[in-house]
Parts: structure tokens; sequence; C-alpha cells
């Protein structure tokens, strides 16, 4: 009996494993098509049988995985911003690190211009999305008002991190220069001027650094 029980458990095992990577290629399906589907058709007029067809999978699957729609724009946002779905922070990834690694005020700031045209490319259009859905879907309003939060959260880290290298520019005390950062670091200036003016996104990085520079730093 006990090497009955030994051989049956690494496929017990295995079983599993096949299981979560089912269950995570369900999830990111839906979320994918979910993200699709926002952004071209807006968060209300996208509904979770929608998203269920378009990711190839019954709705009761994407409401099991979920919850509700809401929650759903959350994780598909928090993926956009992330670049994947690992627990890891914005601030503790790999593409963040050269902000922390930076040695002087204006690598900081060139830094931080790459991080933001990162997290445009990937979820300026979700932001303008949300946006729209705060004025329509009460439910959505927390989440933009927790975006703009994590903005300012962002914000306050850079200027703290610039503020270790160096002074920031005369007359410019911590507050005023998180009120600046926050609103330098918004998507919709990648929408603006990647998306709908066709800048080349390497110029909008050093136009945004540059911008930040003359804002922040002593001249």
């Amino acid at each position: 009996m006990l090497n009955v029980v030994k051989d049956q458990e690494p496929k017990r095992r295995y079983q599993s494993r096949l299981r979560e990577d089912g269950t995570r290629r369900t999830r990111q399906a839906i979320v994918a098509a979910a993200g699709e589907l926002f952004v071209a058709n807006g968060y209300v007029a996208t509904s979770l049988a929608d998203i269920a067809v378009a990711a190839g999978v019954a709705r009761p699957t994407v409401f099991a995985a979920f919850g509700s729609k809401p929650a759903l724009l959350r994780e598909v946002l928090d993926q956009a911003l992330a670049g994947d779905d690992a627990p890891v922070p914005v601030a503790d990834r790999p593409w963040f690190k050269p902000v922390w690694d930076a040695t002087t005020q204006a690598a900081v700031l060139d830094a931080y211009a790459q991080v933001c045209v990162l997290i445009g490319g990937r979820a300026a259009a979700l932001f303008e999305t949300v946006r729209r859905a705060a004025d329509a879907a009460p439910e959505v309003t927390e989440l933009w008002d927790t975006l703009q939060a994590n903005r300012r959260a962002g914000a306050r880290m850079v200027v703290e991190r610039l503020r270790s290298t160096g002074p920031l520019r005369p007359g410019l005390d911590g507050e005023r220069a998180v009120d600046v950062m926050w609103l330098l670091n918004d998507p919709a200036h990648y929408s603006a001027m990647v998306q709908r003016c066709d800048w080349p996104a390497d110029s909008f990085r050093d136009w945004l650094a540059g911008v930040m520079r003359d804002a922040l730093l002593p001249r």
C-alpha cells in the first residue's frame, strides 16, 4: 500500500500543476479580452458576456475568476501597470530599478521619464477608459480616485529620491514638487503626444525628462 501511495503522489502534483496552469491561462485570456473590449467599446458598453465570448470561455467562468466587472477592470489595470500578473510592486520591478540606481538628479529624472513611457505605452488608453467610465459608472469612481492617489504616491517616492541626491529648485518645497511630478507623470501626456500626435516614444521620453528637469531642479 505504501508503494501505491508513493507512486500516486507525483501524479497528483503533476495534475495539480496542470490545473493551475490552465486556470492561469484562462485568467490571462479573460484579462486580455477585457482590456481590448474596455478600450475599444468603453467600460459601460462592455458586458461580462462580451468578454466571455472574446476570451472563448463561458460567462460563469469570467464571474468565477473575478467576481464582478469592476474587479476585472482593476485586474486589467494592475497588469497593464505592472506588465504581468506577478504580485510585485511597481517600485520593485526591474524596469524601475534605474530610478534607484541613478546617482545624479538628472539621471533620476531620465530614468523616471522612461518609466512613464513604459507605463504610458501599456496603460494610457486604459486610464482614459477609466476616466470616462467614472462619469457614468459610480462603481468605477473609487478606482479612478485610487489611480490618482497611486500616481501621487509614485510622484512623492521619486521626489524623495530626487531630494536624496541634491536640492530642489529654489523656492520649490517638497509638496509643491510632488504636485508638479504628479501632473507630469499622468499617462494622458503619453496618450496625447505619442498616440495622438505620433511622436516617437524616445522623443516623448526626452521631452518629458527635460520638462521635469526645468520644473524641479536648480538652474
